[in-house]
Protein backbone atom coordinates (compact mmCIF):
# COMPACT_ATOMS: atom_id res chain seq x y z
CA UNK A 1 0.00 0.00 0.00
CA UNK A 2 1.55 3.29 -0.89
CA UNK A 3 1.68 6.43 1.27
CA UNK A 4 -1.33 7.96 -0.97
CA UNK A 5 -3.83 5.39 -0.13
CA UNK A 6 -2.78 4.98 3.54
CA UNK A 7 -3.68 8.52 3.94
CA UNK A 8 -6.80 8.40 1.90
CA UNK A 9 -8.07 5.10 3.48
CA UNK A 10 -7.64 7.02 7.04
CA UNK A 11 -8.91 10.08 5.51
CA UNK A 12 -12.32 8.01 4.75
CA UNK A 13 -12.02 6.25 7.50
CA UNK A 14 -12.13 9.56 9.93
CA UNK A 15 -15.11 11.19 7.89
CA UNK A 16 -17.16 7.74 8.40
CA UNK A 17 -16.79 7.97 12.10
CA UNK A 18 -17.15 11.26 11.97
CA UNK A 19 -20.67 10.96 10.58
CA UNK A 20 -21.45 8.63 12.71
CA UNK A 21 -21.06 10.43 15.80
CA UNK A 22 -22.95 13.46 14.44
CA UNK A 23 -25.57 11.67 13.79
CA UNK A 24 -25.63 10.10 17.77
CA UNK A 25 -29.11 11.99 19.62
CA UNK A 26 -28.58 15.11 21.47
CA UNK A 27 -25.95 14.61 25.07
CA UNK A 28 -24.31 11.21 23.44
CA UNK A 29 -22.70 13.10 20.85
CA UNK A 30 -21.53 15.86 23.26
CA UNK A 31 -20.18 12.92 25.39
CA UNK A 32 -18.16 10.84 22.68
CA UNK A 33 -16.91 14.31 20.99
CA UNK A 34 -15.01 15.00 24.78
CA UNK A 35 -13.66 11.07 24.73
CA UNK A 36 -12.84 11.56 21.36
CA UNK A 37 -10.98 14.56 22.06
CA UNK A 38 -9.32 13.19 25.34
CA UNK A 39 -8.50 9.90 23.60
CA UNK A 40 -6.58 11.74 20.62
CA UNK A 41 -4.42 13.66 23.28
CA UNK A 42 -3.75 10.96 25.88
CA UNK A 43 -4.42 7.35 23.57
CA UNK A 44 -2.11 5.54 21.04
CA UNK A 45 0.06 7.85 18.68
CA UNK A 46 -0.33 6.11 15.21
CA UNK A 47 -4.07 6.27 13.25
CA UNK A 48 -4.53 3.27 12.81
CA UNK A 49 -5.18 1.98 16.64
CA UNK A 50 -6.87 5.01 17.40
CA UNK A 51 -9.40 4.78 14.31
CA UNK A 52 -9.89 1.11 15.69
CA UNK A 53 -10.81 2.24 19.48
CA UNK A 54 -12.51 5.27 18.01
CA UNK A 55 -14.47 3.26 16.24
CA UNK A 56 -14.89 0.83 18.87
CA UNK A 57 -16.62 4.00 21.17
CA UNK A 58 -18.88 4.76 18.25
CA UNK A 59 -19.90 1.22 18.13
CA UNK A 60 -20.44 1.46 21.88
CA UNK A 61 -22.85 4.77 22.07
CA UNK A 62 -24.77 3.99 18.99
CA UNK A 63 -25.58 0.87 20.63
CA UNK A 64 -26.19 2.51 24.37
CA UNK A 65 -28.61 5.41 22.07
CA UNK A 66 -30.39 2.57 20.52
CA UNK A 67 -31.27 0.92 23.73
CA UNK A 68 -31.87 4.27 25.61
CA UNK A 69 -29.07 3.66 27.75
CA UNK A 70 -27.76 7.62 29.60
CA UNK A 71 -24.29 8.57 29.10
CA UNK A 72 -23.92 8.35 33.20
CA UNK A 73 -24.76 4.61 32.66
CA UNK A 74 -22.10 4.41 29.64
CA UNK A 75 -19.00 5.97 31.50
CA UNK A 76 -19.69 5.91 35.24
CA UNK A 77 -19.18 8.32 37.52
CA UNK A 78 -15.61 8.76 36.48
CA UNK A 79 -15.55 9.57 32.93
CA UNK A 80 -11.58 9.77 32.81
CA UNK A 81 -11.18 6.66 34.59
CA UNK A 82 -13.58 5.49 31.90
CA UNK A 83 -11.51 6.59 28.77
CA UNK A 84 -8.20 5.60 31.00
CA UNK A 85 -9.79 1.99 31.14
CA UNK A 86 -11.11 2.24 27.63
CA UNK A 87 -7.98 2.80 26.62
CA UNK A 88 -6.14 0.07 28.45
CA UNK A 89 -8.75 -2.84 26.70
CA UNK A 90 -6.45 -2.21 23.50
CA UNK A 91 -3.05 -3.03 25.22
CA UNK A 92 -1.95 0.10 24.34
CA UNK A 93 0.49 2.87 26.13
CA UNK A 94 -0.54 6.65 24.91
CA UNK A 95 2.31 8.81 25.33
CA UNK A 96 1.24 10.04 28.58
CA UNK A 97 2.23 6.40 30.19
CA UNK A 98 5.36 6.52 28.54
CA UNK A 99 6.38 9.85 29.78
CA UNK A 100 4.89 8.59 33.29
CA UNK A 101 7.29 5.67 33.11
CA UNK A 102 10.15 7.58 32.12
CA UNK A 103 9.63 9.68 35.14
CA UNK A 104 9.20 6.79 37.47
CA UNK A 105 12.37 5.11 35.72
CA UNK A 106 14.50 8.42 36.15
CA UNK A 107 13.09 8.74 40.08
CA UNK A 108 14.36 5.16 40.48
CA UNK A 109 17.50 6.12 38.48
CA UNK A 110 18.92 8.88 40.76
CA UNK A 111 17.69 6.61 43.90
CA UNK A 112 20.27 4.29 42.62
CA UNK A 113 22.85 6.68 42.11
CA UNK A 114 22.60 7.94 45.35
CA UNK A 115 22.66 5.08 47.21
CA UNK A 116 25.89 3.73 45.45
CA UNK A 117 27.12 7.60 46.72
Amino acid sequence: MSIIDKIIGEKREWRGYKARTKALPAGYGTAISGLERYLLHTGPGDGEHLMAMLDDLADLFERAAADGTPVSGIVGEDPVEFAEEFKRTYGLAGWISKEQQRLNDAIEQAEREQAEG
